[in-house]
């Protein structure tokens, strides 16, 4: 290794001495406080990976303490097709039969037979009513149209100026044989009571010049006649001008597609309620893996966890633990429901035990998980805040602002400001001492050099007095 000079170079007091004693003393006051900024740093980093945990952890425990979580409903038809059916969340649950004993049809009108559809209708301009249903429920729209309209013509007009109310189409039934067909939007049968848009009775009316196909001829008996549904819910006749009924069970919306018998059961959305569940038992044993590693004790200081020592950390795992493990109250514990932990601390459900309390009673799940009224099995009711909630508040303790892990991280956060306050203090202080040695050791070099030269002068003269 080769020796830095301080100066005109004596090779005693070199730049090399100085950085061996700086390196000395920078082990001994510098290096224990980096040291100790490294691993609170450490604590910082792995508080954030155990802070999305919790929060993680804690969104999922939101999910299950919801009531609306309950509210969800399922239709299912177990049998027949002749109906379709959903249900809106908070729908009574129910089982029922309906037997549709015939539909509801639209009422279609026909014109007189034209030749193609690029007939002329008249040769003149003019305008023509458009009359839906009858007597005060008819409804009239009024189109006007050029000289020279087509048949074809007068299909775009009314699909243009009455498309909410009516469906025009040219057909041809035969070679050479077009019909104008308009067929209402709605079904019914024009009864008021249950249809108060009536479409029966499609005609055109003041038509001044109009082709007599397309007035006189509406006026003979309908193609199709428009009839209400006619069907019967657990047994009772009932009759709606829609094949799509929304009035007849509060949140409840039926189709009917085809006669027949079908039998419908309205029950509680399982399906959610059992994803939220898994999604609770995923993330705490996420949360859970993540704080065992952090707390772990071990003598080995690879495998000991960076918050072994921290009883914030320690005691919130311990506490979440007995959320599960110990959580009782009128309505049992969590252990009845379904969870349960093993050796390990690793949690899992059992979906069949569950199931069975949800068949014996949804309500008492409810609140169960989220508060409520419970029926004990002596009939008697009680009030429950729900064990979501209570696991809920738990866990917003500490995650909250201000909360447990908030204070610990900003205790860290001045802890490591203290310190590298201290390690720029221990840092200037040795830079100040070896700027003051680096300055006495390039005059004391000096001095000796010039001791050294004065040496060799005398040496020389001695040797030549010798001579």
């Amino acid at each position: 290794m080769g020796i830095s000079s301080l100066g005109v170079g004596s090779g005693i007091l070199t730049q090399d001495v100085l950085d061996q004693l700086r390196a000395a003393d920078d082990a001994q006051r510098v290096n224990p406080i980096s040291l100790n900024i490294l691993n609170e740093t450490d604590k910082q980093n792995s508080l954030e990976v155990l802070d999305a945990s919790i929060t993680n952890l804690r969104d999922s425990v939101n999910e299950l303490k919801g009531a609306t979580l309950f509210d969800a409903r399922t239709a299912t038809v177990s049998s027949g097709t002749s109906v379709s059916v959903t249900a809106d969340s908070n729908t009574d649950l129910q089982d029922f039969q309906v037997e549709v004993v015939s539909l509801a049809k639209k009422q279609i009108e026909q014109s007189g037979i034209f030749g193609a559809k690029t007939d002329v209708v008249d040769a003149s301009s003019g305008s023509f009513d458009l009359q839906i249903g009858s007597g005060t429920s008819a409804q009239t729209v009024t189109i006007n149209y050029d000289a020279g309209a087509t048949l074809d013509d007068i299909k775009k007009l009314i699909n243009t100026n009455a498309g909410d109310l009516v469906d025009a189409s040219i057909v041809q039934t035969n070679i050479g044989e077009f019909h104008l067909f308009i067929s209402s939007d709605a079904t019914g049968d024009g009864d008021t009571a249950t249809n108060p848009n009536d479409t029966t009775n499609i005609s055109i009316k003041n038509a001044a010049g109009f082709d007599a196909r397309l007035t006189t001829d509406f006026d003979n008996a309908p193609t199709q006649q428009g009839t209400d549904a006619s069907f019967k819910f657990n047994g009772e006749l009932l009759s709606r001008s829609s094949n799509t009924i929304t009035d007849l069970i509060t949140g409840l919306s039926m189709t009917l597609k085809e006669a027949g018998t079908s039998d419908v059961s309205i029950s509680q959305d399982r399906s959610s309620i059992e994803t939220k569940v898994d999604s609770f038992v995923k993330q705490y044993n996420a949360a859970m893996t993540e704080l065992g590693k952090q707390t772990k004790s071990s003598v080995d200081s690879d495998v000991k966890g960076i918050f072994s020592s921290e009883s914030t950390i320690k005691n919130m795992q311990r506490r979440i633990q007995e959320m599960v493990t110990s959580v009782s109250n009128d309505g049992g514990s969590m252990q009845d429901y379904g969870f349960s932990t093993d050796r390990d601390g690793v949690l899992s459900i059992d979906k069949t035990v569950l199931n069975a309390k949800m068949d014996e009673s949804p309500t008492n799940v409810e609140a169960f998980f989220a508060g409520g009224d419970y029926t004990k099995a002596d009939t008697s009711v009680v009030t429950l805040v729900g064990a979501f909630d209570t696991f809920d508040d738990l866990v917003y303790g500490y995650t909250k602002s201000s909360g447990n892990l908030d204070q610990l991280n900003e205790s860290i956060t001045n802890k490591l400001a203290s310190l590298e306050e201290s390690k720029l203090s221990a840092t200037e202080r040795l830079d100040a001492k070896y700027a003051i040695l680096k300055r006495q050791y390039t005059a004391f070099n000096s001095l000796i050099n010039q001791f050294n030269a004065s040496s060799d002068i005398f040496t020389q003269l001695a040797n030549s007095s010798s001579s």
